[in-house]
């Protein structure tokens, strides 16, 4: 009778090794996926770089604003920080060394300009085309007319703001209305400057949410138009 109560629980023994062994292993496995999971650090790497280039260069060529652009910066700076930490990002990010001016170029010798050829007589002018309708590619402004297009060539990124779709501009005055359009997935939206800052136009986290790719904290090609 003892022998047969002593290999059952044996048995059970060995059942439940096996079983805590193989939880461990999924848990395991679970937990690395979702550190994987985390944030692109090549955009968050990116978008560090390109604020504290921004940083290096308000405190190399300082102005009267420069002190309020680079603690504006310095927030977005914190906050890519902070994410980077969360996404296991470990490079070592450094703003740009700065690019030396380039020498004027040398002074070519004056030369007599030659006599232009005899110009056909132009045609005469034609009617302007209607213009009623926008710009496909820039957006529409009031009464379908695109806006004019600012800030361009720059890329945008977000600042740390708990409120709903706004911006920040140290170009435009609180209140103004911009249009901002990202091409890499064709998302826009319409937003009032609430605040002053360092750069042409950066969107706070509610504005920049819906119209970033996902992962990204840098757009590269916005289209920003002022409406309003």
């Amino acid at each position: 009778m003892n022998r047969r109560r002593r290999t059952p629980s044996r048995g059970r023994k060995i059942f439940l090794g096996v079983a805590a062994a193989a939880l461990l292993g999924g848990a395991l496995a679970v937990g690395t996926g979702l550190g994987n999971a985390g944030e692109s650090c090549a955009g968050l790497d990116t978008a560090l770089r390109n604020n504290l280039n921004f940083i290096a260069g308000q405190q190399a060529n300082p102005d009267a604003q420069s002190a309020a652009r680079i603690e504006n910066r310095q927030a977005v700076v914190d906050l890519i920080q902070q994410r980077r930490a969360t996404a296991g990002c470990t490079a070592d990010v450094r703003a740009d060394a700065p690019v030396p001016p380039a020498a004027p170029p040398a002074a070519e010798p004056t030369k007599t300009p030659a006599k232009p050829p005899a110009q056909p007589p132009k045609p005469p002018a034609q009617p302007p085309a209607n213009s009623g309708g926008g710009n496909g590619s820039t957006g529409g402004g009031s009464n379908g007319a695109g806006g004019e297009v600012v800030c361009a060539g720059s890329t945008l990124t977000l600042f740390n703001e708990d409120a709903g779709p706004a911006a920040s501009s140290g170009t435009f005055p609180i209140g103004t209305t911009l249009k901002v359009t990202n091409l890499d997935n064709n998302k826009s939206i319409t937003v009032k400057v609430t605040s002053p800052s360092g750069s042409c136009l950066l969107l706070n986290n509610a504005a920049y949410e819906q119209v970033r790719e996902p992962g990204k904290f840098v757009i590269r090609r916005p289209v920003i138009e002022r409406i309003g």
